[in-house]
């Protein structure tokens, strides 16, 4: 099917309009209807350098216009002065990502819709910057997005989703919102997500897979004074959540935001397919891999909860002013090869150590704790601190000049504790008094080959 293009030149268009008709882009003409023809008339605009007001959603049906696509060079910007996001895109499709689950208008018609190289501000308290609904590949690159309630709002049903080079800054809701929304594949990559009020990536309920996060700066994305929130945040209540790539991204900020975190997996799905085979009230959704990050300045870096299958490797952690990781009621974790430190350099953040830091383990199973460095845990009863844990692996450790215990573990059976460096060397006046070691109940453990500075001590 042929659907022309329209190019929006300063003089020129291809579809004719009207001098009158076409959008101004001086910051002071209402540009909302000239916009949603050229949409209409053809899906393809590009617009030259301007301030574009708009006064209502322009809504791209593409069941009508067929192929779609908005794109500047970088000096254009809309400023949504309603309630609602500047640009929802609204597709048909149904099905999965397999070819053969499309009905024949999506690929003919409708696959692809497009914005890049356009800036969108927000003028009104509940402005959106872009939307997408039942579409199939919407990619959004060069994008940015400020001043806004949520800068990119995915609802309903989408199917991968391509997000690149995008600025999402200083919203008041939530950077890219994953909204009780069916959709597998989709891709954040190379992007900056930060000062967003609500939440950096969040995904709440709905049925999402393969979310693959990488190579982005993630900051900031909590307010000071507003509920709980994290960086990035997976909750399955209402639905499940799985299959997620976290990798070479940067991730902070801010400890001063109650209960603050990098990362916070809630896995307690509801999804009523999975929840079959289980047998209880809810499934523990995962499938996460969380790599070669850095993590620092929040009250929490990682938080999981009701999760299964979180694999934690190659990760630099500081500054966890709570924990930097807590886990509970979770199974098959895995937490390898990271650095969990206190690092002196980062005095100059006026903090004066106030961090904790230091690692919670509550009521996990089937997981292993190995090959991690975990320094400087302060003003806790224990750097490692396991509760009621079963058939867990915690090995070749250096857990290191902290206050309190090194590995604590309190009612935990069928483990193994071995070949784990357990010390406290700072100058006498600094060290913990506490047991390197501590076991509390708990039966049918392996504890062996362990390096203590202090004794080992079973109570």
């Amino acid at each position: 099917m042929f659907r022309p293009s329209i190019l929006l030149l300063p003089l020129l268009s291809v579809f004719t309009l009207s001098h009158a008709q076409q959008p101004a882009g001086d910051g002071k003409a209402d540009d909302t209807a000239a916009i949603q023809r050229l949409f209409d008339s053809g899906g393809s605009v590009r617009l030259p350098k301007g301030t574009y007001r708009l006064t209502k959603t322009i809504r791209v049906d593409l069941s009508k216009t067929g192929f779609a696509a908005l794109s500047g060079d970088g000096t254009v910007r809309l400023k949504m002065e309603a309630a609602g996001p500047a640009l929802h895109f609204v597709g048909t499709h149904e099905g999965s990502a397999a070819p053969d689950s499309f009905k024949p208008q999506v690929w003919a018609d409708e696959r692809t819709p497009m914005v890049e190289g356009i800036e969108i501000v927000g003028a009104h308290a509940e402005a959106d910057g872009i939307e997408s609904t039942g579409t199939m590949q919407i990619t959004l690159s060069r994008v940015v997005v400020s001043e806004c309630r949520h800068a990119v709002h995915l609802t309903r049903r989408n199917r991968n989703v391509l997000i690149s080079a995008c600025h999402f800054y200083h919203n008041t809701g939530i950077g890219v919102f994953y909204d009780d929304v069916n959709l597998h594949q989709s891709n954040i990559v190379g992007s900056h997500i930060s000062y967003n009020g609500g939440g950096g990536v969040v995904s709440r309920g709905g049925n999402v897979r393969n979310l693959h996060i990488g190579t982005c700066d993630i900051e900031g994305n909590h307010a000071k004074d507003g509920p709980p929130a994290a960086n990035i945040e997976l909750d399955s209540r209402g639905g499940s959540i799985g299959e997620v790539a976290v990798t070479g991204c940067t991730i902070q900020h801010t400890n001063k935001a109650p209960d603050s975190a990098n990362i916070r997996i809630i896995g307690s799905g509801t999804d009523p397919s999975p929840l079959r085979r289980v047998g209880r009230e809810h499934t523990r959704e995962g499938n996460v891999t969380i790599s070669a990050n850095v993590f620092s300045d929040v009250q929490v870096n990682i938080e999981i909860r009701h999760a299964r299958g979180v694999t934690i490797s190659g990760n630099t952690f500081w500054e966890g002013f709570q924990h930097d990781l807590l886990v509970e009621d979770s199974g098959n974790i895995v937490i390898t090869g990271n650095n969990f430190d206190r690092n002196p350099r980062y005095l100059v953040n006026g903090h004066d150590n106030a961090e904790k830091n230091g690692i919670v383990l509550i009521r996990c199973e089937d997981s292993i704790l190995n090959d991690n460095i975990i320094s400087g845990v302060w003003r806790k009863r224990a750097a490692v601190d396991i509760a009621s844990g079963s058939r867990l692996q915690i090995c070749h450790n250096s857990v290191l000049d902290s206050d309190g215990a090194g590995i604590r573990l309190e009612k935990v059976s069928n483990s193994i504790v071995s070949e784990n460096i357990i010390r406290d060397d700072r100058e006498p006046g600094q060290r913990g008094k506490d047991p390197s070691l501590i076991l509390i109940g708990g039966k049918a453990n392996v504890i062996s080959q362990n390096i203590l500075g202090n004794k080992q001590e079973a109570r």
